[in-house]
């Protein structure tokens, strides 16, 4: 009999100690386990007769308590869970549930013709949706055990949307573990978007053992740091993003979080000023990790996060990395490699190369005591502040404005968020308004997507077949 995340994490849980907290309202594993269960029972009585095979169940829903109990729910029904997340445009949205054909979306609205679903202090509304056609083989999908699609840069236009199994959720975990060494008694202060990160974060602290301390909305600086002093956590996972605001708060002074003992930054490259400060302030380095959707956890930088901070480290036990001679690109094998690609469908074993080797499409050097760090990618993506773009995507979003004949999107660095877009604008005739094309871009987009800058521009560079000729 297939497996399924949920019972093995009721198999090892205590039911009576704290699996989440936010706010001052707590859920103990077994209050969390039974909101499950309630909530997957009224799931699949609105589901069950759609149709055959592994449903597809979309969640569009705030971050926080209430997440954890109807995503586990989605798992507990037997159906994959598809994180919907709530930045995305109208038109990102709508993408996304046509490219994974989704049976139902749950949200925390309630739009017309949904049915009510709850439990205790958790409500949501439930629709049943015309499911379109799909790119991907739906018998072969069912036989994977799916239990996760995430699209792999949190975008719709490009990316690829990623399949995992719970076999291989677990193995992931499993071994991410082996670093984090997460268990009973460790309290993790959460600040990542669930939508983003829950599946490879949020389920491996339950498996643990854990508790996951929610932050409050979108808590930066001086309310994280008080937070922090407040809830005691012995871990932190968050992006330098996070890090950067916290040491701003802390104004040279310690930070006075006694109990933490691991601070793992991840979602876009550290700079060593941040980790120096936040040694000075907390007392312990700030330990950089590579999170992929495709693989997990594979890198973490336990050996020297102090001296050398910028790295993201070595491998795992289980995995493998090297860096192509040819390209400068990182390449990886090991456990809890994702099953397939969404669209078009393409199992994993079509992807890795002969060796089995992933191809992560990122340049990286690894020094003399095999330390990887990462220095630029092969492909043009944008990391604004752990949200990763595509170029690609916003400039078709721009060429479908009337006055652009073409644009080309780079990432300009920016002191906080990393990298920040810019575009060059070829205009169809005469009229360049920038605000006018940045309103189009505002509607179709995310927020984080829209271009901090236009620049028109009478020509673009292009290669001799005519496409984009872009920097490095």
């Amino acid at each position: 009999m297939r497996g399924n995340v949920l019972s093995w994490i009721a198999e090892r849980a205590d039911q009576r100690a704290v699996a989440l907290e936010c706010a001052g309202r707590q859920l103990s594993y077994g209050e969390l386990l039974e909101a499950s269960r309630q909530l997957a029972d009224q799931i699949r009585a609105r589901c069950m007769d759609l149709r055959e095979g592994v449903l597809r169940i979309g969640l569009h829903f705030p971050s926080g308590v209430d997440y954890v109990p109807l995503a586990m729910a989605v798992l507990q029904a037997g159906a994959c869970f598809v994180p919907v997340p709530e930045e995305l445009s109208c038109v990102e949205k709508q993408d996304l549930i046509q490219r994974t054909a989704l049976d139902a979306l749950i949200t925390s609205d309630d739009p017309p013709g949904a049915h009510p679903i709850s439990h205790g202090a958790v409500r949501a509304w439930l629709s049943v949706l015309k499911r379109g056609e799909s790119a991907l083989d739906e018998v072969a999908f069912t036989e994977l055990n799916p239990a996760f699609i995430r699209f792999s840069s949190g975008t719709t236009g490009a990316a690829k949307g990623v399949v995992l199994s719970h076999e291989s959720l677990r193995e992931r975990i499993i071994c991410a573990n082996q670093a984090l060494k997460i268990g009973e008694g460790d309290r993790i202060l959460w600040v990542l978007p669930m939508a983003h990160h829950f599946a490879v974060s949020i389920v491996l602290y339950l498996y643990f053992g854990g508790t996951a301390i929610l932050a409050e909305g979108a808590a930066l600086g001086s309310d994280l740091l008080e937070m922090g002093r407040r809830t005691s956590p012995t871990v932190m996972y968050g992006s330098p993003l996070h890090y950067r605001q916290l040491v701003g708060a802390c104004g040279g002074a310690k930070a006075g979080w006694s109990e933490l003992r691991l601070a793992i930054s991840t979602a876009a490259a550290l700079d060593s000023a941040t980790a120096d400060a936040f040694c000075s302030a907390f007392g312990l380095p700030l330990t950089q990790a590579m999170g992929i959707i495709e693989a997990g956890l594979p890198l973490v930088n336990l050996d020297d996060a102090e001296g050398c901070p910028t790295a993201v480290g070595k491998p795992l036990p289980g995995w493998e990395c090297r860096v192509s001679e040819e390209s400068g690109e990182l390449l990886f094998r090991g456990p809890g490699m994702f099953d397939a690609y969404l669209d078009p469908w393409t199992l994993r074993d079509e992807v890795l190369d002969s060796e089995g080797w992933f191809h992560t499409g990122d340049v990286a050097q690894m020094d003399e005591a095999g330390r990887v760090e990462l220095v630029g990618r092969l492909k043009s993506m944008i990391n604004v502040g752990g949200m990763k773009v595509f170029a690609e995507e916003i400039e078709r979003v721009m060429e479908q404005h009337p006055s652009v004949a073409r644009a080309m999107v780079t990432g300009r660095d920016h002191a906080v968020f990393g990298e920040i877009p810019i575009a060059k604008v070829m205009a169809k005739g005469d009229e360049r308004e920038s605000k006018d094309v940045l309103r189009w871009c505002r509607q179709r987009l995310a927020g984080w997507k829209v271009p901090a800058v236009i620049e028109w521009v009478d020509q673009l560079p292009t290669t001799a077949s005519g496409k984009l000729k872009r920097a490095g």
